[in-house]
């Protein structure tokens, strides 16, 4: 793919609408446990709520020389009720949000594994796994603490302003003066933050795609003695993440100091107007006492509802990253896995092959890479498929397996157009081993029985000796259940290509793909090899792209691609006399005398 390409720039954000029906859409299967946090929470803000009621009573029953035990013995219930409470709604809230993070993660992953091919190729790899992990982590706060946070605020807001407003309306318009100018303020600031976080996670993302490019050419990266420009371009990345960090962090900084200032204000001001109201006798103290109590316990509903602001500005920000990728085209599934048949199902005859008029291009404007191309492989056999580069030989074996969609004409597998096969059923038949042979981190075993995850031991010791494994895995200190390394840096390269066989073989496929598949063997191994596909090809239909022509001579037959068109058909003793391209690739291979090539070319001239 082209790693150069970064990030996709012309994703848009989602709106305020679409965000909160996203949110709602993760919180809703943990909706009651939601509920139960909100109503923790509640309870201690309720316990909190009735402190300064409690402490006017106090100081009025002081006033009057009653005895005030029993005020106080409320007082201490009330604190300890309430934060045990509020305790364990936190706890209840924390669970949730990582069940939330966790049903994320599984959605994205399960979306981002079953991505049409052209997706993947268009986007580079680093910047999807990032949403997996850094921008589903913001969930975590968004999803339940900036909902119950926002409830509960709202709540004990109003309800302080209900009892301030019992207590003395004058001194109630002085601080909700004070609260709607520093609001105001806020306001503005909240904008500021989502756009600062959202570029903060593109830029993380950023980081991902420097590291995936590093780590996925590591030795040519040492090789090349290019560590530090490698270095250089991550931490060009990581600047630009911490830069959008620090200005986010900064416009948070002043939204949550808004409200201890709003508060400090308001109390200044209550201060002067109510210091006035007591001296004129319009008010007790107890009631100025018990009014600036409420107005400092506004300090935290207002920074609740600030926080709350703030997080789902942070949460839209990776919201809008995470439906981003929901947007993204998907395979069509039919619900089931792909795989081998069942232990004891009856051999299915080899699948047959036919290109009937095939055109195909990545997209609207592209050079066609197929120009109405048209062969047919019955069933058993061996085709070879062989050509100059960029003649198109490995995009059909993209076609057979839908990697890619035809943009003409049709590919049919049995008969029967790929298209309408299930995905499932139509890999499930299929064999492929790729032109890189990749081999995934983990042990030999788990490579070997990857496509095939039911395959016995008598099974995995037959493809083993078919393959020549067999010393492999004795040189192995475990054996079979050796990790192999990342990409199986701990076999040669060789190696990886016959695990890569031997995993096609293991599958027992109808119809068996070879992409260039004994490029990286030497001579012996490759003769070996070419005994396997001719055995093989006895009762399953066998696909070969190659460069090198030795490995197909003796194929039942030869396509010959050029330029995205079907040049010749046959066997490599009627090609070699026949068709001028394959007989200038078999020379400059020393599979034909030079003499014999000048024959060929007076005959077609």
């Amino acid at each position: 793919m082209n790693a150069a390409s970064g990030p996709a720039k012309d994703e848009t954000s989602l709106s305020a609408r679409e965000t909160v029906r996203a949110l709602y859409g993760y919180v809703r299967p943990h909706r009651w446990a939601v509920a139960l946090g909100l109503l923790c929470a509640l309870v201690g803000a309720a316990g909190a709520l009735l402190q300064p009621l409690a402490t006017k009573a106090l100081v009025d029953r002081m006033a009057s020389g009653g005895t005030i035990a029993g005020i106080l013995i409320g007082l201490t219930v009330l604190v300890v009720v309430g934060t045990v409470v509020e305790a364990f709604g936190a706890y209840v809230l924390e669970r949730t949000a990582e069940s939330v993070v966790l049903a994320a993660r599984r959605t994205v992953v399960g979306r981002l594994l079953r991505l049409r091919i052209a997706e993947w190729e268009r986007i580079p790899p680093g910047d999807l796994m990032s949403r997996v992990t850094s921008d589903t982590t913001l969930l975590r706060a968004v999803s339940t603490q900036a909902v119950v946070s926002a409830a509960t605020g709202a709540v004990a807001f109003v309800a302080a302003i209900v009892m301030m407003a019992l207590l003395d309306v004058v001194l109630l318009g002085v601080t909700l003066g004070v609260v709607v100018l520093v609001g105001g303020a806020v306001a503005l600031v909240m904008p500021k933050i989502a756009r600062a976080t959202e570029r903060s996670q593109q830029a993380v993302g950023e980081i991902s795609v420097a590291l995936e490019r590093a780590f996925g050419a590591f030795r040519t990266v040492k090789a090349s003695g290019a560590e530090g420009r490698e270095t250089a371009r991550v931490e060009a990345a990581a600047r630009r993440a911490w830069r959008h960090g620090v200005k986010s962090a900064k416009w948070e900084a002043a939204a949550g100091s808004a409200d201890e200032l709003a508060v400090q204000l308001a109390f200044l001001a209550v201060l002067a107007v109510g210091g006035a109201r007591v001296a004129s006798g319009e008010i007790p103290v107890s009631t100025l006492i018990a009014f600036l109590l409420y107005l400092f316990y506004l300090i935290e509903p207002v920074s609740r509802l600030v926080d709350a602001v703030s997080q789902y500005q942070e949460g839209a920000a990776a919201l809008s990253r995470i439906a981003q990728v929901e947007q993204l085209a998907t395979e069509p599934t039919d619900g089931r896995h792909n795989g081998p048949p069942r232990q004891g199902a009856p051999v299915s005859e080899p699948a047959s092959v036919r290109f009937e008029d095939v055109s195909f291009r990545y997209g609207p404007g592209s050079p066609y890479i197929h120009r109405q191309v048209s062969f047919e492989v019955p069933g058993t056999g061996t085709t070879a498929f062989v050509g100059p580069s960029g003649a198109g030989k490995s995009t059909v074996f993209a076609l057979i397996e839908r990697f890619h969609e035809v943009t003409g004409g049709r590919v049919l597998v049995d008969g029967k157009d790929v298209r309408d096969w299930s995905l499932s059923e139509l890999r499930s038949a299929i064999g492929y081993v790729e032109q890189d042979a990749p081999v995934l981190a983990g042990t030999l075993r788990e490579n070997l029985v990857f496509a095939a995850p039911g395959a016995s031991d008598d099974d995995i010791r037959d493809v083993l000796a078919r393959t020549k494994l067999e010393t492999l895995v004795e040189r192995l200190p475990h054996g079979l259940d050796t990790p192999v390394g990342h990409r199986g840096s701990r076999l040669s390269g060789g190696e990886r290509q016959r695990v890569a066989i031997a995993r096609a073989l293991l599958r027992k496929p109808r119809l068996l793909l070879l992409d260039e598949a004994t490029s990286q063997l030497d001579a012996v191994n490759e003769l070996v090899l070419r005994d396997v596909i001719t055995e093989v090809a006895r009762d399953t239909t066998v696909l070969v792209v190659a460069h090198r022509l030795s490995t197909v001579t003796g194929a039942d037959r030869i396509v010959v691609l050029d330029a995205g068109q079907v040049r010749a058909v046959g066997t490599h003793e009627e090609l070699v006399t026949e068709d001028p391209l394959y007989a200038r690739l078999a020379a400059a291979q020393l599979l034909v005398t030079q003499s014999a090539l000048s024959g060929i070319r007076s005959r077609t001239r």
